[in-house]
């Protein structure tokens, strides 16, 4: 029997829930999906320019973990620049730091200190406005 997987630790969602080629119509486009965990390793490694060594230990994962980790997300980046697919950032086994939501309006990620930022037109967030983004999703 395998040993179950460790959840990978990441630090936020990303600010945006995906992305797509300009200029055609989103019910025309396949999408891929990009794990949370995937997004963090492209975020350590290419955005903060960590070395495989100490994004891992963020992540609570080891090396060759990361490694294939990283492989996917390129991977799959790299198929939706060249055949023009959408990019959706959602799911895998993975921990958040805290607690997050997005707004259903605004869309606007906010933290569980609940730090909400103004709403179109409104004073602040309202709860029933919150989307929890779960982590451990397959």
């Amino acid at each position: 029997m395998p040993r179950p997987k460790q959840h990978r630790r990441v630090n936020s969602p990303p600010l945006m829930k995906g992305y797509k080629p300009f200029g055609i119509p989103r019910s025309e486009l396949e999408t891929i999906i990009l794990h949370y965990d995937e997004y963090e390793a492209i975020r350590l490694l290419d955005y903060e320019g960590l070395f495989q060594e100490q994004a891992a230990e963020k992540m609570n994962i080891s090396r060759p973990t990361l490694t294939r980790i990283y492989e996917n997300a390129r991977k799959s980046v790299a198929k939706a620049f060249v055949e023009g697919k959408m990019i959706v950032i959602e799911g895998g086994n993975v921990e958040f730091d805290r607690e997050w939501f997005r707004c259903r309006h605004c869309h606007k990620l906010v933290d569980e200190d609940l730090n909400r930022p103004h709403c179109r037109g409104k004073d602040n967030h309202e709860d029933n406005d919150l989307i929890p983004i779960k982590g451990n999703q397959k």
